[in-house]
């Protein structure tokens, strides 16, 4: 599955144009290597999302073409919180 599409159905990211211009920004990595748009993201993969200062390191669990909400939350695992924070994304 595409990085843009994973960020948005995960709910990573709210939108797939708003990760589609992430990765382009270069601040979104998969297993250590910037990633662009259409880069494939498959279930073990590290996924490193910048947000300014902060960053936020998340592993592939599950891919789901259509993720509800119920879904969404079960296709990821946080690995680290930006600053040792536990809060949610969103």
């Amino acid at each position: 599955m595409r990085i843009d599409k994973f960020l948005k159905n995960s709910r990573l990211i709210k939108r797939r144009t708003i990760a589609k211009e992430a990765c382009e920004q270069g601040r979104i990595l998969i297993n250590g290597k910037v990633a662009k748009p259409g880069s494939e993201v498959d279930v073990g993969d590290i996924i490193l999302i910048q947000f300014g200062n902060a960053q936020v390191k998340a592993k592939v669990l599950a891919l789901s073409e259509h993720a509800t909400k119920e879904i969404a939350a079960n296709m990821y695992e946080i690995v680290e919180y930006p600053n040792g924070m536990g809060l949610p994304l969103s």
